[in-house]
C-alpha cells in the first residue's frame, strides 16, 4: 500500500492580517510591490495602524499588475512564502523598500533580510509553489471589479476617492460610527428581553 503524501497546508493571504482580530473595522488593499504608489500607500497604512489603533485590522491582497510590471508575480509569492514563518510583515516592507530591485535572486536576499529560513526559499518560488494563492487574490481582486491599484475596501465597501490618510481616515471613521450604531441598536433589542425574562 502507497503511502499518502502529506498534504501541505499554506498559509493564505487572506488569512493574514496586522491589527486586532475581532476590531470593528477591516481595511484590505489590493496591490503589488512595483508600484510606486503602492509604495507611497503604505506609508499611509503604517500612519492609520497607529491612529486607529485596535480599531482596525488591515490585510493587503496582492493584485500584480504583470503586463507592466513582469516582476510583481513573483514578488508576490515571496510575501506568502514568507507568510509560512510569520514574516509576511517583514517581507512586505523590504519588498516596498527594495521594489526596484526584484529579480528572483534578489527576492532570495529580500528573503534573508527578513528573517526567513527557509533553505528551499529559491526553489519553491522558481517552481511557483505560492502560486496559487496569488492567483486566487488576482481573481477575487477582479471579481471585486479592480481595475486600478492601490484599491481599498473598508467593511467591504469600496473606497472609490485617492487613498489618502484624510480620505482614508474619513472611511475608517464613518465605519466606526456605523458599527458603533449597529452595536449599540443590539444591546437595546437585547435589553427589553432580559427585563421581560426578569417580570
Amino acid at each position: 500500500m502507497a503511502l499518502k503524501k502529506e498534504d501541505i497546508i499554506i498559509i493564505g493571504p487572506e488569512e493574514i492580517f496586522v491589527g486586532k482580530k475581532d476590531a470593528p473595522v477591516t481595511l484590505i488593499e489590493f496591490g503589488e510591490y512595483e508600484s510606486e504608489e503602492c509604495a507611497k500607500v503604505n506609508e499611509v497604512v503604517k500612519q492609520l495602524l497607529e491612529e486607529f489603533d485596535g480599531k482596525i485590522r488591515f490585510q493587503f491582497r496582492h493584485f500584480p499588475l504583470t503586463m507592466i510590471h513582469q516582476r510583481s508575480l513573483k514578488a508576490s509569492e515571496s510575501a506568502v512564502a514568507a507568510a509560512q514563518e510569520g514574516k509576511f510583515w517583514e517581507m512586505h516592507n523590504v519588498l516596498f523598500q527594495n521594489r526596484r530591485n526584484l529579480g528572483t535572486t534578489s527576492l532570495k536576499l529580500h528573503s534573508k533580510e527578513a528573517g526567513v529560513k527557509n533553505k528551499k526559499f529559491l526553489e519553491e518560488l522558481v517552481n511557483g509553489v505560492y502560486g496559487w494563492q496569488v492567483q486566487d487574490d488576482i481573481k477575487e481582486g477582479h471579481n471585486r471589479g479592480i481595475k486600478e491599484i492601490p484599491a481599498f475596501f473598508v467593511n467591504d465597501v469600496q473606497v472609490t476617492v485617492k487613498p489618502t490618510f484624510a480620505n482614508l481616515s474619513a472611511a475608517i471613521t464613518s465605519a466606526l460610527r456605523k458599527s458603533k450604531s449597529k452595536s449599540s441598536a443590539a444591546a437595546k433589542a437585547k435589553a427589553p428581553a432580559r427585563a421581560k425574562q426578569r417580570a
